[in-house]
């Protein structure tokens, strides 16, 4: 049988998890005490550097179910928990995401939603880079000094 873990994170201290833990439960997943991970992190932090996490990662084995409320709870960018997924994928570990209709984003469906996500993070990257060189360049038509 498989062993379902949640994992809930929150930005600041002055937060707390307890809405994401009861989203959980009242999508039906029973979570024991001890597969609830709880981490007050910042977002911006990628998964991989973040101390709760990495305990999680350590647990998890192939069979087992990873729940989280919204993508955001597993990186700090979709390329972030783009590459969070597939290494649980890799591991044997489904990842079902609740503001997705929780659905598993190991499975067929859940990989091209994660293809689709990861699509518009790098247009939105890309659209930003735009932008970015031009100001620049309007900077520099003006005559701003760069230094």
């Amino acid at each position: 049988m498989s062993r379902v873990f949640a994992y809930c994170r929150v930005s600041t201290t002055d937060q707390t998890t307890q809405n994401q833990s009861l989203e959980i439960q009242s999508a039906g997943f029973a979570i024991q005490p001890h597969r609830l991970i709880e981490e007050s992190i910042s977002g911006s932090v990628a998964a991989k550097e973040r101390p709760g996490f990495n305990k999680l990662i350590e647990r998890l084995e192939a069979g087992d179910v990873l729940v989280v409320t919204k993508l955001d709870r597993l990186g700090r960018n979709a390329m972030d928990v783009r590459a969070t997924v597939e290494h649980l994928s890799d591991s044997g570990v489904r990842v079902h995401c609740l503001a997705l209709g929780g659905v598993d984003l190991t499975s067929s469906a859940g990989k091209m939603t994660m293809q689709v996500i990861a699509a518009v993070a790098e247009f939105e990257r890309d659209l930003l880079i735009e932008r970015t060189q031009a100001g620049i360049s309007r900077a520099k038509a003006a005559g701003k000094q760069f230094g």
